[in-house]
């Protein structure tokens, strides 16, 4: 797949087969799209091509600025978007003056006149322009003025989008991992930096690497203890652990933290990023009488992800 970042340097596109959105978390419902353009660019000899957004629109053109709970972030969703069989990437920059353009404009320069479709695959639902005025009617009705055809998504698939991208956010800010993963059609996944913890781990057995997410826009799953797999940015080594999400009411219970303790690894890695890929939820977080009893707990949810990770 190629990405590309720049709409004012695009290649000559090859009979595209466009749709448009922010497709976050890329999970089995939108694949059902992607599949339906590649179906459509076959029978064509056409290409595909994909058209999302940076920032989150909502980001720019909500009221109020708050982080919105995404399932993917940009690089997450170009790594996941290259294992779909599509052919193109373009990402757009998201910015006040775009999103005033008229509906108009939208359609005659920035679709028809930056890539030039042969087929716009979009929801019945779709809204683009200055206060979302454009439509998919608008679309059809300019269909042959331009010279391309637009076909709709099913409004089952896009019901079944909607349901499941909610649905994945609630089970994986309960904790329900399987259920969240079974929807993606992957294992939730995010990155963050290695930064110094208190160092409390280490001295009852269980260092940990205390983690930084890169975008606070990043949905994190809810408090508790997790079977994890760790994958550092230097190699494609992927190593077993467990990670704990939350306040740790046994040392403070102040300030949310994520941990990761990996298991069988003794290296120094602050300052380097870690990919943390979310297999099983454990355990709930639990205030502990002292270090002692959270020290025989953490051998037992050890032993308990290791058994997750055996039993795969």
């Amino acid at each position: 797949m190629q990405v590309h970042h720049n709409i004012k340097s695009l290649p000559g596109f090859r009979k595209a087969v466009i749709t448009i959105g922010t497709f976050d978390g890329l999970h089995s419902g939108h694949r059902q799209i992607f599949d339906l353009m590649k179906t459509e660019a076959a029978a064509i000899n056409g290409e595909t091509v994909i058209i999302t957004f940076d920032p989150h629109p909502r980001q720019i053109i909500a009221s109020t600025k708050q982080p919105i709970s995404l399932l993917n972030t940009l690089e997450e969703k170009i790594f996941l978007l290259d294992q779909t069989g599509i052919d193109h990437l373009v990402v757009v920059p998201f910015t006040q003056s775009f999103a005033d353009q008229t509906a108009d404009e939208y359609i005659d320069n920035f679709l028809v006149d930056t890539f030039h479709p042969h087929t716009i695959i979009i929801g019945y639902d779709h809204h683009f322009g200055k206060n979302r005025s454009g439509n998919y009617k608008l679309l059809e009705a300019s269909a042959s003025k331009n010279n391309y055809i637009v076909k709709e998504i099913p409004g089952y698939m896009l019901q079944d989008i909607t349901i499941s991208s909610t649905r994945i956010r609630e089970t994986l800010l309960s904790g329900n991992i399987d259920t969240a993963n079974k929807f993606l059609g992957y294992n939730y996944f995010f990155s963050g930096k290695v930064v110094e913890g208190n160092k409390l781990g280490r001295t009852i057995g269980y260092p940990t690497a205390n983690i930084q997410i890169e975008d606070e826009n990043k949905l994190i799953p809810g408090n508790g203890v997790y079977a994890v797999e760790v994958q550092l940015q230097a190699t494609s080594h992927k190593l077993q652990g467990m990670m704990n999400i939350g306040v740790r009411p046994t040392v403070d219970g102040k300030k949310r933290v994520i941990e990761v303790n990996i298991f069988d690894f003794n290296e120094t890695i602050y300052g380097e990023k870690l990919t943390i890929t979310i297999k099983k939820y454990l355990r709930s977080e639990v205030k502990f009488t002292d270090l002692d009893a959270l020290k025989d707990q953490l051998a037992k949810d050890k032993a308990a992800a290791l058994s997750v990770f055996n039993s795969i």
